[in-house]
């Protein structure tokens, strides 16, 4: 049975703008830059768009994966859906809904994951915690970059 979690994250930044960072691959590199992720495959570099798939390089609990994922629905700028296509998980859904909140955009991160190395208690106990932290540590860095395009530095 899979596990589901949601994170969510506020920024005065408007929802165009974390909407176009949350699909850039060169954002999301950046983002992943401790764990050595590269984009090995599909669209490497720039935005992604509806039907296309990237296949991502990364190292994480010290072992190498390598996973492709494809954007399955997109609605712009207020919700998109990448799920893995070919990966470790069993499956691996995260959906990207953005909505505007007196003034503030609320960026919220829906991840639903199955594994097949990991039973149940495992999942949840180990990688569920350890993707909260990396989707928190992705928007963090989407929110910076951002803070830095506007500061100008």
């Amino acid at each position: 049975m899979p596990s589901t979690f949601v994170i969510v994250t506020r920024t005065e930044h408007p929802v165009d703008a974390m909407f176009a960072a949350s699909l850039d691959i060169d954002a999301h590199l950046a983002s992943m830059h401790d764990s050595g992720e590269t984009a090995v495959g599909g669209v490497t570099s720039g935005s992604i768009g509806l039907g296309e798939s990237v296949t991502w390089r990364a190292r994480h609990f010290g072992i190498w994966f390598t996973l492709t994922s494809c954007i399955t629905a997109l609605d712009r700028p207020h919700r998109f859906v990448d799920e893995q296509v070919s990966g470790p998980f069993r499956s691996f859904v995260h959906e990207h809904a953005f909505v505007q909140d007196a003034g503030t955009t609320v960026m919220t991160d829906t991840l639903t994951v199955a594994s097949p190395f990991f039973g149940r208690l495992a999942e949840r106990v180990v990688l569920v915690p350890y993707l909260r932290r990396l989707i928190r540590k992705r928007n963090a860095y989407l929110v910076a970059s951002l803070d830095a395009a506007v500061d100008g530095t």
